[in-house]
Parts: structure tokens; C-alpha cells; sequence
């Protein structure tokens, strides 16, 4: 058994070896001992990171509802300090290699400011309900690239090896019915970039509060997405049935080309597939951090770690940032960011001889408080770094949960980065409270007929 006490865990489990559901009385220690989702709820020895006590419970004075801006509930917190090359080397042990690339890379302008800890994560009791019963029945199918009996919250909150963590981050919750318009950019070397803007709705199967496992029939999201500007873009779409075991049943896409008024099939769109939107910065699986069937690599669970990574990020999707001072060049501004200590879950993945992908090996920091993968590092098949994303977290307290409020895709060769999810210049933001759309609404033939209104 994992000893989850320690900051780091010396014990390395293989992915390939599947196990069954932890003992009743170990699932017993969700909500005392450890968090509802399987966090230690106790703080740090140093007093650095604080126990957790239920996180955001309710929206802060001012905020207006699903689909406005968020306000910020920790506007007047100050910097502890801020992590800059000069001062590297005292913070490097609470670093990932991405992020010390990132400081080696822009040495100038590239900096971390350090807030205090807030363990704001949170999510709604019938979620914490599941997610105790998925803790006692949840299972791996064979070969890893699924799982079973397990339903509405996080499946594996005791994970036992590292393709569990994995999934956790997976199937995390994050709403069930969800309508966002938002940008993306590609941020070149000099700084130049050209918004992408879409139109994207999702359906999470996995957390329709009126299924269950029996009728998943391997469903796990449906997502579609619209191509709103620029000009010779608009109109495009995307539409994705994303399963739950993508070995069994991959992946099911399709495209539609606004000019030919044609839905095709997209079968290609997994791993490590461009994004043509990203500038060739993103392949298929980097999206949401990792997504997509996990049998490319063999996972290991290396235990936990305190590391500075990116939370509670309100202040980057304020309506009173603009892009152009946001988005500067090598990455975002530092004076819109905030870094804070939390253990993180340490997952690496290492490429199965005889499998293709461009990354040889990639390593995910999970944030403990909500599974989200919050930094990845990924290498290049000479085993270099070249790739580090980072979600900057926040609480989407309207629902509640831990969700990305961007995510960020560097290239530290080419020197140019990606950003998904901006929203500060929209009238509207991501909006929860939508009325729930039927499967038949994410069907080939449903995008065809959007497409030619």
C-alpha cells in the first residue's frame, strides 16, 4: 500500500499492474483523514501548506451568476515573495524541470510571484458520495485503457499505481452540461499573435446526475466546438464522442468544412496529432492537459512532492486585463499570475517500446485537492525537455470545482507558446447553468444542420 503521509513516496508502482478497489477501511479515511477526493487534509510539517477545511463553499460578494466573470475571493492577498533567475536556486527543489526551463529560457522576464496557500478546492456532496462508493467497486479493464463500476466522481481517490492518477484527472469533475465562448492564440517569438475564437459546448456523461455506469454505453464526454472568427475560419466545427476505453472503441470525430457544407469523419484526431489552430504547439492529447487513451506509455505513480504550480488564477481571466497585456512575449505576464505550494500527485509516463508518439516521455503534477494535472513536462525523443504546459487553476465556485482558467502550451525550443480559454474581452464567459442538451444534439447529422443555418 502507498504511504500517502510522506512528501514523497520512494514506493514506484507500475501501470501495468492492475489491482482491485482499495479495502472498505482505507476508503473509510475519505472525509476524515484524507479529503472527500483522497487529498491529505492535514497541512505540511512546515506550516507552508494548510490543512484543508472544505474549500470554497459559496461565491464571493459581487459575483453575478454561471456566465459572468469571476470575482476574485482572494483580491487582497499580497505576494510572499516572488521566484526570479537570481533567486532560483533556493526554490529549486519545489520546482518541476519545466519550470526551471522556463526560468533558464527567459531569464529576464520570466517570474513566479508566490501567494499564500489556499486549498480553495471544492466540489458539490453528491460528488464526495460517489466518489466513496467508486473508492470500494471502481476497477481497470485489461490493459489498463478504461475503467469499470464507477460512476459520478473521482474513480481510483486511493489510486494504487500511476494509470489510476491518471484516470482521476481523466474523469474529473468538472460540471455536467457546459457552454464557453473563448480564444485561443499562438504567440510567436516576437510577441505577434491572432485570436481563434469558437463557440464550445460539452455534455459529461460520466456526470449527469440522472445516469449511471450501466448506461454509459462507453461515453464518457461529447464536446463540440464552432469556429467564430477570424473570418476564414468561421464556420468550422468539431465534434468528439470521447470514450470511456478508446482501445476497445476509439475515439469517434468528425469535421465540418463551412465552404464544402460537409461533415467528414476525423479519425486522426488522438495522440499526437497537430492542432492546426495551435500553430502546430498542441498535439491531440496535450489538450486539457492529457486526454485520450493511456496505452502509448507505460505510467508510474512516483509518489507526492511540494511544488509552486499555478492556483487560484483569477486575476488572469479579469474582464480589466487585456490580451495585449497579458500575452507577452515567451509567456504570460507575471504580474497577472499567481504560484502557490500544494503537494501534487508526480505521474510519469515512459513511451512502449515499439509505440510512436513525439513526446518520449511526459510527467504530470497533479494538484491532490482536485486531480487536475496543473504542470506537464514533456520530452522529445532524444529524452530532452522540450515541451512544459501549465493549467492556471481556479475554483469555478458556481458549481463547485477545480478547473483550468487557462492552459498554456510552451515550446522552449521554438521559442513560442499556446494559450486556450481566454475570455477576458467576452461579454459572457463559461456558463454552467444552461439548460442540459440531449445526446441527439451531438450527432453528425445535428452538425450538419447547425452548420447551414
Amino acid at each position: 500500500m502507498l504511504n500517502i503521509k510522506g512528501v514523497a513516496v520512494a514506493l514506484v508502482l507500475l501501470a501495468g499492474n492492475s489491482m482491485a478497489a482499495v479495502a472498505p477501511q482505507d476508503a473509510a479515511k475519505l472525509g476524515s483523514s484524507l479529503t472527500p477526493l483522497g487529498a491529505e487534509k492535514a497541512g505540511n510539517a512546515a506550516g507552508t501548506i494548510a490543512g484543508w477545511t472544505g474549500g470554497i463553499t459559496q461565491a464571493p460578494a459581487g459575483y453575478k451568476g454561471s456566465g459572468t466573470h469571476h470575482v476574485d475571493p482572494f483580491a487582497a492577498d499580497k505576494p510572499l515573495f516572488t521566484i526570479t533567475r537570481a533567486n532560483l536556486a533556493q526554490y529549486r527543489d519545489q520546482l518541476t524541470p519545466g519550470q526551471v526551463a522556463l526560468f533558464e529560457t527567459y531569464p529576464d522576464s520570466f517570474q513566479m510571484p508566490v501567494y499564500p496557500s489556499r486549498r480553495s478546492g471544492s466540489a458539490p456532496q453528491w460528488v464526495y458520495a460517489n466518489t466513496a462508493k467508486n473508492a470500494v467497486s471502481a476497477k481497470l479493464l485489461d490493459g489498463d485503457n478504461g475503467f469499470a463500476d464507477a460512476y459520478g466522481g473521482i474513480p481510483f481517490p486511493i489510486p494504487q499505481n500511476g494509470v489510476e492518477a491518471l484516470w482521476n484527472h481523466i474523469a474529473r469533475y468538472r460540471g455536467t452540461y457546459v457552454v464557453r465562448r473563448a480564444s485561443e492564440v499562438a504567440v510567436q517569438r516576437n510577441g505577434s499573435f491572432s485570436l481563434v475564437t469558437s463557440q464550445q459546448e460539452a455534455l459529461f456523461k460520466f456526470y449527469d446526475p440522472k445516469g449511471s455506469y450501466a448506461n454509459l454505453n462507453n461515453i464518457l464526454f461529447y464536446y463540440l466546438s464552432f469556429t467564430r472568427s477570424p473570418a476564414r475560419l468561421a464556420g468550422g466545427a468539431v465534434l468528439v464522442h470521447e470514450t470511456l476505453d478508446q482501445v476497445k472503441e476509439p475515439r469517434q470525430a468528425w469535421g465540418y468544412n463551412a465552404g464544402q457544407r460537409r461533415v467528414r469523419r476525423a479519425p486522426n484526431l488522438a495522440y499526437d496529432t497537430p492542432i492546426s489552430t495551435a500553430d502546430g504547439l498542441r498535439t491531440a492529447d496535450d489538450t486539457d492537459m492529457f486526454n485520450g487513451a493511456p496505452d502509448r506509455y507505460d505510467w508510474k505513480l512516483l509518489g507526492k512532492r511540494e511544488i509552486y504550480i499555478p492556483y487560484n488564477s483569477y486575476k488572469l481571466t479579469s474582464p480589466e486585463v487585456k490580451y495585449k497585456d497579458l500575452l507577452q512575449v515567451g509567456h504570460l505576464n507575471p504580474a497577472y499570475t499567481r504560484y502557490e505550494l500544494h503537494r501534487v500527485w508526480v505521474v510519469e509516463g515512459t513511451l512502449k517500446p515499439g509505440q510512436r508518439h513525439i513526446y518520449s516521455k511526459r510527467t504530470l503534477y497533479l494538484d491532490e485537492d482536485s486531480w487536475q494535472a496543473a504542470v506537464v513536462d514533456q520530452y522529445d525523443g532524444r529524452g530532452e525537455l522540450w515541451r512544459v504546459s501549465m493549467a492556471y487553476l481556479k475554483n469555478y465556485y458556481e458549481l463547485p470545482t477545480t478547473w483550468s482558467a487557462l492552459d498554456v502550451f510552451h515550446d522552449l525550443q521554438a521559442r513560442r507558446y499556446h494559450v486556450q480559454n481566454l475570455d477576458n474581452e467576452e461579454a459572457n464567459t463559461i456558463d454552467f447553468s444552461q439548460p442540459m442538451a440531449e445526446d441527439s444534439y451531438f450527432t453528425p447529422a445535428a452538425l450538419r444542420r447547425r452548420g447551414t443555418r
